[in-house]
């Protein structure tokens, strides 16, 4: 199954209120950071292969997305926790 602009479209409205209940609610939470960062990289994927049309690209490109994610949110994750 295909995902329209629609579905993703709630599927971001959805992890947005996620990210703040889980900023609002689990305050002192060690890993709250890392579950937010998670919650936006994952958003960042779904604007960036389905609105951008990333799905599309090269190959490298692809990767390039998703090892530049993987970077940025282990590089913030361990600077602070």
């Amino acid at each position: 199954m295909k995902l329209n602009h629609q579905k993703a479209l709630i599927l971001l409205y959805i992890l947005t209120i996620a990210s703040a209940l889980v900023s609002k609610f689990y305050y002192g939470w060690t890993a709250f950071v890392t579950v937010i960062l998670g919650l936006s990289a994952f958003k960042f994927m779904l604007v960036a292969f389905q609105f951008m049309e990333m799905k599309k690209a090269n190959g490298f490109w692809k990767f390039m997305i998703i090892f530049y994610l993987v970077i940025f949110v282990g590089a913030v994750s361990v600077i602070l926790r």
